[in-house]
């Protein structure tokens, strides 16, 4: 029987013990520091507002938009709560939407190609405090990736525009 061992180079294969043997001293916890297994708790709790609700909370100002939908909607997420005619909806998008290291309110990329198409005037300015971040972020559908960018934040922001017409299953009857 032929090992493996035996077509690495020595001098490979001592670089490689070495490496191995020196990352073993990293791995070892001490028992007061391994993880416990209860729910992990934040490195910092988030900041508390003076009506005792937690961080998470954003304001709304929506402007020039169609259909009755202009307004100041205040959202309050963990618990949901506030003046927004689907708050729940906005906090699950929400919390769907964030990860670790990357800003959920972020702007378009400079540079970004976007399709020259103009989605209205309406406007939104959403403030306040996401995941423990300041927020103030501006939305408007100026472009196509406006647009889509705003839509990607519904129903924190108002659907604008209607949906799509159905079409019929069956030709009509003469």
């Amino acid at each position: 029987m032929v090992s493996v061992l035996s077509f690495v180079p020595r001098g490979v294969l001592a670089v490689s013990l070495a490496a191995v043997s020196s990352l073993a001293g990293l791995t070892a916890v001490p028992a007061a520091a391994a993880p416990s297994t209860t729910a992990p708790s934040p490195a910092a709790p988030l900041p508390v507002r003076p009506d005792g609700r937690g961080g998470d909370h954003l304001t709304v100002v929506v402007r020039h938009a169609p259909g009755g939908r202009n307004g100041r909607y205040v959202v309050f997420c963990h618990p949901e709560g506030g003046r927004h005619p689907d708050a729940a909806g906005a906090c699950r998008m929400l919390d769907a939407r964030t990860r670790w290291g990357r800003d959920t309110f972020a702007p378009v990329a400079p540079g970004a190609i976007c399709a020259m198409v103009h989605g209205g005037s309406a406007t939104a300015h959403v403030t306040g405090a996401w995941a423990g971040r300041p927020v103030d972020a501006w939305f408007d559908r100026r472009d196509g990736c406006e647009i889509e960018r705003w839509n990607r934040m519904v129903p924190l922001l108002p659907r604008i525009g209607a949906p799509a017409p159905e079409f019929p299953t069956e030709a009509p009857a003469p």
